[in-house]
């Protein structure tokens, strides 16, 4: 009788300079953790809507200022207990002059997923948990894209979670100024009730 050990898939460590290689040559997104590379999987129109919704606004309000938005193509790179990773967040909004990678951002100041039936589980504890180990990072928003629902982490409130649950609610990300009310978060999102 085979053990438990044996029976599980082997997973092949990767160096992150190999990664970051194959990764501008992979028409698929990974994203690295300790080693370890993982495929990412395709995104719902909803998720795009939201992303799409989300980066335009932050972009539209943000103009002139330091501040970049990236959206779904940036990766940030993160240290936490001494392994490297890499997570490619929803929409990303750094501006650090010490950020000079082309490939990935060290310090965001924003970073915003949205929930799928494949990340529910990862953004709201493993990616959160990692995320709050970026020193610049000012706010950690979570969007569901079945719902509208929108939970917000700040930094300056201990991480604790606000909640935005109705249309007329606005979301605030005050360390940029910026602010979007919900109806324009979810504005051409078909929200599809699941389960």
């Amino acid at each position: 009788m085979m053990s438990l050990v044996e029976t599980m898939p082997q997973v092949e460590w990767t160096s992150v300079e190999d990664y970051l290689a194959a990764e501008q040559r992979s028409e698929v997104r990974h994203e690295y953790v300790g080693g370890a590379v993982n495929a990412m999987a395709g995104a719902s129109d909803e998720h795009i809507a939201l992303c799409m919704n989300l980066a335009f606004a932050l972009r539209s309000q943000l103009r002139g200022k330091p501040c970049r938005v990236q959206m779904s193509e940036g990766k940030a790179r993160l240290r936490v207990a001494e392994e490297e990773i890499f997570y490619y967040p929803d929409v990303m909004v750094a501006g650090d002059p010490r950020d000079t990678g082309r490939y990935f951002k060290r310090y965001p100041r924003v970073l915003i997923e949205v929930l799928s039936e494949t990340t529910e589980r990862i953004d709201p504890r493993e990616k959160f948990l990692s995320y709050r180990q970026i020193e610049t990072l000012e706010e950690y928003v979570l969007v569901a894209q079945d719902k509208m629902e929108v939970t917000v982490f700040r930094r300056a409130n201990h991480w604790q979670s606000e909640v935005l649950r109705l249309p007329e609610q606005v979301l605030r990300l005050p360390s940029l100024s910026f602010s979007l009310p919900l109806k324009e978060v979810y504005e051409g999102v078909n929200l599809v009730k699941t389960g």
